[in-house]
């Protein structure tokens, strides 16, 4: 795992935590717009209310975020094995798979500047992401 680097995004300038896994970029991008498998992965996220369990461009939804508030959100981009979203109306992490060959790829998270904190957080996210999309990998086999 990398450490984490400024790097120009699609939406500007972002720290970028990735990782690489042991699984095929669908697999993994899989794990990622999958609402029902976020609190899976996701450190900071409990639940999930969406209508779409796969995400695309404007899908909406709430986040119950650690066991507290429930915060909206809305997907603004989502194609190409990238998508961002909004929480509470704020431009939050972007998401991403790059694939590698022979069942590997990368996946990464794009933090703002000014969240700079999260980057522990999302770490442990893409741990967990990891381990799900290998074992996903593993049982098509």
């Amino acid at each position: 795992m990398a450490l984490p680097r400024i790097e120009r995004t699609p939406d500007g300038r972002r720290l970028v935590v990735d990782r690489v896994v042991g699984a095929d970029a669908g697999a993994a991008w899989t794990v990622l717009t999958d609402t029902e498998r976020w609190p899976e992965w996701g450190p900071s996220v409990t639940a999930v209310r969406s209508r779409d369990r796969y995400i695309e461009p404007g899908s909406r939804g709430e986040v119950q975020v650690a066991g507290g508030p429930w915060v909206p959100f809305e997907v603004e981009t989502c194609a190409d094995y990238r998508w961002t979203w909004r929480v509470a109306k704020i431009p939050a992490t972007g998401h991403a798979v790059t694939p590698l060959g022979d069942d590997r790829s990368r996946v990464a998270f794009e933090i703002p500047l000014l969240a700079g904190g999260y980057a522990v957080v999302c770490r442990r996210a893409l741990d967990r992401i990891a381990s799900l999309a290998e074992r996903d990998e593993l049982s098509k086999r």
